[in-house]
């Protein structure tokens, strides 16, 4: 067309109270209304597994395709860059958004052609048609566009689905963050012939999250407001807001750039985005978006920039090339905020690996093994209490059960059953604790005692692994809470140097920040090693792991290592014979508060375990 520190902790104020993509198939242009292709791009120069990868968008470039006087220079730079940074970005798409050039002659089709050939074969991409492309609607027939980016130059790509039988829409199936996504790529102007079209795609991917691209969906003010237009309305209303699996719409057409979000029939967002660059220095030199798909933070985050110009030597850009290097105003480099399970659940619900018998992760060296779905206890309705003197057992046969008690009379909700669990927890099920101060109330679980972990040293290493959820909202005061200890007094272990002689020899808590904290006195040093994590996330599970290599202590955060892991050499624990616990923390021999929250499937093993043996694989 012509026209968006956290503050230092001491040593604690404590215990007072004491976490390879489907080969593609055959495709058939020929199927109507919708095509059934699984395609999906195989392994190559990207990674389908990776959570992070990139989908590039090149919106409007009629300008530098005009046969009137243009230059496809910056396009041909700009498709050069994506080959050359297709692996680092993990690149694993390109969506043009019509208007390839000016008039849509022969002639400037044929220097489109030529730029374009510079991917083919090495990049999968779609190229759909403007108004300065084409006109009318699709049902249109024989255009230069459609010889020139019809069905015959997709069939050969491995993302390739299918296409209408007009040619003039297609759908791509490409695969990133180790899911299958589809990309709707659709005409200046749908017919009703081609909603059927696009409707019977969907219907036939009923369980893929959907990219919509086309030429006009909406418009922006000059604060980068969208809104749909006349014939975005047209296809929110009959296309869009009624299926749930599309999530993101991407169109030219118009300047200048904006975005807004929408809610769809089913209550969910939405997201409208306005890429045009046709009105800035040299007809938009070649300028790209990149949407940064990020599977791990639940976002997307987005940029633009010319590679045309970011190619030239900054000395020798003019201040008009300089400008337009990137762009950083609102509707250019944002991020979407987007929980892509929670999003996608309607359709698409995350896979939940089954449970995992006892057997499959009883490793050698497991010391204590608990679970409390059936294989290791008789569990209640979920929600129910657990009766006092309940006996979790120990799933490596060598007695180390626990049985349940309420700590200060507390009520009985204070430990109750739950069906909640990690996705990767072994056993479908856990132990919801309601502990707190003022009054201290709380519940434990503890080892008889005579149970053989009670007094082990550990001289050889170990791993201590467990699941928790803390409540959203997080509410009361809950500042170093336990969540697992052995019983005793530091004391009378012989230990002095350390924070307190009254404090256990080993736990791991959490203080008022939310921060991990895992101190252990080793069984030959009189010191105390304790490590600090990061500020837990509420309202999700963890993992946790503690690594001791006979040498020195690691915890791990959901299979990942914390920065402030106590860097004194630690060997074993000077256990005293006093059970193990979870769910609490003593302090001189007695129990605070208790723990806030859940508690999953927890295992000691007498050796430290790479983070690819952690309960959570």
């Amino acid at each position: 067309m012509d026209e968006t520190t956290p503050r230092h902790l001491g040593r604690r104020s404590l215990l007072r109270a004491a976490v390879g993509a489907p080969a593609a198939v055959a495709v058939s242009s020929a199927l109507w209304p919708g095509g059934v292709a699984q395609a999906a791009e195989p392994a190559g120069p990207v990674d389908p597994q990776d959570p992070r990868f990139t989908l590039a968008v090149l919106p409007d470039t009629q300008y530098l395709f005009d046969e009137g006087g243009s230059d496809p220079g910056p396009v041909r730079e700009t498709l050069m860059f994506l080959l050359r940074k297709r692996r680092e970005d993990n690149i694993v798409f390109l969506a043009h958004l019509g208007d390839v050039t000016e008039h849509g002659t022969e002639a400037e089709m044929r220097s489109a052609d030529e730029v374009f050939r510079t991917i083919d074969g090495r990049l999968p991409y779609s190229v759909l048609a403007g108004n300065h492309d084409v006109s009318g609607d699709d049902q249109r027939g024989a255009t230069p566009y459609l010889r020139t980016f019809g069905p015959d130059r997709f069939r050969r790509m491995p993302t390739y689905g299918g296409s209408s039988p007009d040619g003039y829409h297609s759908f791509h199936v490409l695969t990133g963050g180790g899911r299958q996504w589809l990309v709707l790529a659709l005409d200046w102007r749908i017919s009703e012939r081609g909603i059927a079209w696009a409707q019977g795609v969907l219907d036939q991917h009923p369980t893929l999250p959907a990219i919509l691209t086309t030429h006009e969906i909406a418009s922006a003010d000059e604060q980068g407001q969208a809104a749909l237009s006349g014939y975005g309305d047209l296809l929110w209303n009959r296309l869009i807001r009624g299926n749930d699996q599309i999530f993101l719409t991407l169109n030219g057409h118009y300047w200048p750039c904006g975005r807004t979000t929408l809610t769809n029939d089913a209550g969910n967002p939405v997201h409208v985005h306005i890429t045009n660059y046709q009105d800035r220095y040299y007809g938009g030199a070649g300028m790209l978006r990149y949407y940064r798909f990020d599977l791990v933070r639940n976002v997307i985050d987005v940029e633009t920039f010319s590679p045309w110009l970011l190619g030239q030597r900054p000395e020798q850009r003019s201040a008009l090339q300089a400008e337009h290097v990137e762009l950083s105003g609102d509707v250019e480099r944002f991020s979407v905020e987007l929980d892509f399970d929670r999003r996608f659940a309607a359709f698409a619900p995350p896979v939940v690996p089954p449970p995992r018998p006892p057997s499959a992760v009883l490793v050698p060296g497991t010391v204590a093994y608990w679970r409390f779905d059936a294989a290791g206890t008789s569990p209640g309705p979920d929600g129910s209490p657990v009766a006092p003197g309940t006996v979790a057992r120990d799933l490596t046969g060598q007695g180390n059960d626990l049985r349940a008690e309420r700590l200060h009379g507390s009520a009985p909700e204070v430990l109750t059953w739950s069906a909640e669990h990690h996705d990767g927890q072994p056993a479908h099920a856990s132990l919801r604790f309601d502990g707190g101060k003022a009054p201290n109330r709380g519940a434990v679980l503890r080892t008889g005692q005579d149970a053989p972990i009670n007094g082990m040293p550990f001289l050889d290493g170990y791993t201590i692994e467990t699941f928790i959820k803390l409540p959203e909202p997080f509410t009361g005061d809950h500042a170093f809470m336990g969540i697992l200890s052995w019983e005793g007094r530091a004391g009378d272990a012989g230990k002095t140097s350390g924070w307190s002689p009254e404090e256990p020899t080993c736990s791991l808590n959490l203080s008022g920040e939310r921060f991990l904290q895992f101190v252990v006195y080793p069984k030959h040093t009189d010191a105390d090693p304790t490590s600090w994590s990061h500020a837990l996330p509420t309202g999700r599970w963890t993992h946790v792991a503690v690594v001791n290599d006979a040498r020195r202590t690691t915890v791990y955060v959901d299979g990942s290592p914390i920065a402030r892991n106590a860097s004194a050499e630690s060997r074993g624990i000077a256990t005293l014979g006093k059970p193990f616990v979870i769910g609490a923390t003593q302090f001189a021999l007695s129990y605070g508060h208790g723990f806030y929250g859940w508690v999953g499937d927890t295992r000691v093993v007498a050796r430290a375990l790479r983070p690819e043996q952690f309960l959570r694989n």
